[in-house]
């Protein structure tokens, strides 16, 4: 195993510490744990949270700040951070309009956040959660039941946290992101797989001319494996996929073209132009595309696509100012 790491106990501690001195004007830890906050905290609005196992760098630390979340709590690599930890992260954050958490779909990750809101809730903190379920590679997996939350959990961060940026009731902001998670769809693929810093070896093998379709972001392996595609064949693939699980036609749409970690941007934006001409076949109006590494699976090399079906509000939410390390708008 090759990577730049000192000793494997230490990555997810030092990663934090790395990342909130990387802006500290924006950032900062708690030494409660592996948890993020905005460096001044904002009164007045609903707070917030979210976070999961580390690994998927920017994700989740890199979207605390203006307009998106409050805080980030970063477990174990692809394992959920524990209860104790989520809890100490609603309560360094909450504010008297509430904290709504956003939690992607994820066994760990929903009995944990169920289990630290239980407890903030019993310290008279107002708290609920909405769960991110977009990807439609799956319907169960080892990890969930149902659908598993990947990148479109992103969006829901942008959207709802500029609502809640504005002053919306906590009910209003559950109702936002509620709103995105209905209208999000993602799928991935792999060309190689990542490498797990505390167990040393690939999470799972691929021969020179093979492809994992439809993996998610914790290092498993996909639904299907498939002889190497091409980037607009395997584009093409993940787009039919996604388009055929809800009606996109007509509609404006905000695409995010994910790197999986190690993929290069070269190849990305050529995956991006052909999915510009695919949708716009199919007579969809793309608003906005946004092309990089967002949420990521170490360094496995690979992409997700994700499409976003706007409607006015969300649209409004969307260009709202974001100021974070990872995203600025």
């Amino acid at each position: 195993m090759k990577k730049l790491i000192n000793k494997v106990e230490d990555v997810e501690r030092e990663m934090i510490e790395g990342l909130a001195k990387a802006a500290p004007k924006k950032l900062k830890k708690l030494p409660e744990g592996n948890i993020v906050v905005r460096a001044q905290k904002k009164q007045d609005k609903v707070a917030l949270v979210s976070g999961g196992g580390s690994g998927h760098e920017p994700a989740h630390g890199g979207y605390v700040g203006e307009g998106m979340l409050d805080c980030a709590i970063a477990g174990a690599v692809f394992t959920s951070p524990t209860p104790d930890q989520i809890y100490e992260g609603i309560k360094a954050v909450a504010t008297e309009a509430g904290v709504l958490s956003v939690v992607k779909n994820y066994t760990g990750d929903v009995l944990n956040f169920e289990m630290a809101i239980d407890m903030a809730k019993d310290e008279g903190i107002k708290a609920d959660y909405v769960i991110v379920n977009d990807d439609v590679a799956v319907k169960d997996s080892l990890y969930t039941t149902g659908r598993r939350g990947v990148a479109g959990t992103l969006l829901v961060h942008k959207i709802a946290g500029a609502c809640a940026e504005e002053g919306a009731a906590l009910s209003e902001v559950k109702k936002c992101a509620e709103n995105v998670i209905k209208n999000v769809r993602s799928m991935g693929m792999a060309i190689s797989p990542c490498t797990v810093p505390a167990a040393g070896k690939h999470g799972f093998t691929l021969a020179e001319d093979e492809i994992e379709i439809g993996i998610g972001i914790h290092g498993e392996p996909g639904t299907s494996r498939e002889k190497i595609l091409s980037a607009n064949e395997a584009a093409k693939k993940l787009l039919d996929t996604i388009l055929s699980d809800i009606d996109y036609s007509g509609r404006e749409v905000v695409i995010l073209i994910n790197g999986m970690g190690s993929t290069p941007l070269m190849e990305l934006y050529i995956i991006n132009n052909f999915v510009q001409d695919y949708l716009k076949e199919k007579g969809i109006i793309v608003y906005d595309t946004m092309v990089g590494n967002f949420m990521t699976a170490i360094e496995m090399a690979g992409f997700s696509l994700t499409l976003l079906r706007l409607d006015d509000d969300m649209k409004r939410f969307y260009d709202a100012k974001a100021d974070t390390l990872a995203w600025k708008k």
